[in-house]
């Protein structure tokens, strides 16, 4: 079984505040996994050791609200950028995390060059790098970051690959609040096949509708909502599925009930970092079919679900899964085990000592630069 590395202690620091700014959205209704990862680590930041700034694009996470220490900037119609990088430059952070690819990021990476800030770059990588993926902010956040971090083994070794740059995996962990298995599953008379995440091409929601097209028996559940909804739903009608049911933008408590009340997590996207969304559905006793390119920590092979390396091992482990009720039931209780590692406390733990660590060793912006 795959272990995180030891856990971590959030040593007390007998100092002024650490101050952290970071371009996430601290808004209760944003599901985004970016956004997710962020507010589950800040909400378990020692109060007394950090101050953070976020962004809060609707009615907040109640945990951040609560917070001291924490400031959450409204995002309005107009000037969120302008007044975010006031937030980073009077006075500047000690910290920036998590860098994203907008206007405030690229405006605070000059400024941050020019001015030879003091900030220190802590970026998290959560997509396998590659010619696209790594082009733009992305890769200037490697290059440039005081820290980098993947949200998986794989995902490093794609940054050092690309970039030259050394990077360390820190996992994801699951809110236990929303994504947890039930005491007894109800056995559904035809096996419900969930998928969730946003439709987009990337994520081959089609691929969706012509394993329902081929399995009618099934029952196949879209969470999400995307660019490519309506071309899915076209496809739907056009191939007869009257087993394909799209449920649309689900909050994490909703979709968590979903993936309880389903047997089988079908999940095609071929570009990716570490899904949280497989995370999730382990953790509800969800056995997954995913595709084995971006190597996800969060699904054992032949043991909590299929890695597939073609579209047809896909249609394979679909249809054992789908055919083999006890199968199913084998796969879901070592999902269940195997996800239980992923805790937060401990993720957010490891989050607070790079922090203290990165403070602790401050130097001016320096460019680095690929071997």
């Amino acid at each position: 079984m795959f272990k995180l590395s030891g856990k971590p202690r959030m040593t007390r620091l007998k100092t002024r505040l650490i101050t952290v700014f970071t371009p996430s959205d601290a808004a209760a209704g944003n599901t985004n996994a970016q956004n997710l990862t962020v507010k589950e680590i800040v909400a378990r930041l020692p109060e007394d050791q950090f101050h953070v700034t976020l962004l809060c694009d609707g009615k907040p996470d109640a945990r951040l609200a609560a917070r001291r220490n924490t400031r959450l900037v409204p995002w309005t119609n107009h000037g969120n950028t302008a007044r975010l990088l006031c937030h980073c430059l009077f006075p500047p952070p000690d910290i920036y995390f998590f860098p994203r690819t907008g206007p405030l990021d690229r405006i605070f990476f000059d400024v941050r060059k020019r001015l030879r800030l003091r900030t220190s770059l802590v970026t998290y990588i959560v997509m396998a790098m590659n010619a696209v993926t790594g082009r733009g902010m992305i890769g200037r956040s490697i290059v440039e970051g005081n820290l980098v971090f993947g949200n998986s083994k794989h995902v490093v070794e794609t940054i050092r690959e690309m970039f030259g740059v050394e990077a360390r995996p820190i996992y994801d962990g699951v809110d236990r609040r929303h994504y947890f298995s039930a005491e007894k599953r109800a056995e559904n008379v035809k096996p419900v096949v969930l998928y969730a995440g946003s439709l987009q091409p990337r994520k081959r929601v089609e691929l969706v509708i012509q394993q329902a097209a081929r399995l009618p028996d099934l029952q196949f559940r879209l969470a999400g909502k995307g660019e490519t909804e309506m071309h899915c739903r076209d496809l739907a009608q056009r191939l007869g599925c009257r087993n394909v049911f799209f449920l649309g933008h689900l909050s994490s408590g909703e979709l968590g009930e979903e993936m309880r009340k389903a047997d089988i997590f079908f999940f095609p996207s071929i570009l990716e970092g570490n899904p949280q969304v497989l995370l999730q559905a382990g953790a509800c006793g969800l056995p997954c079919v995913a595709m084995e390119l971006y190597r996800s920590d969060y699904v054992i092979d032949g043991k909590t679900g299929f890695l597939a390396r073609s579209d047809g091992e896909l249609s394979e482990g679909l249809n054992r899964l789908a055919g083999d009720a006890a199968l199913r039931q084998s796969f879901a209780a070592a999902a269940v085990q195997h996800t239980g590692q992923f805790v937060w406390d401990d993720i957010a733990g490891q989050w607070a000592g790079v922090f203290q660590r990165t403070v602790a060793s401050h130097q001016p912006y320096l460019q680095r630069r690929a071997s």
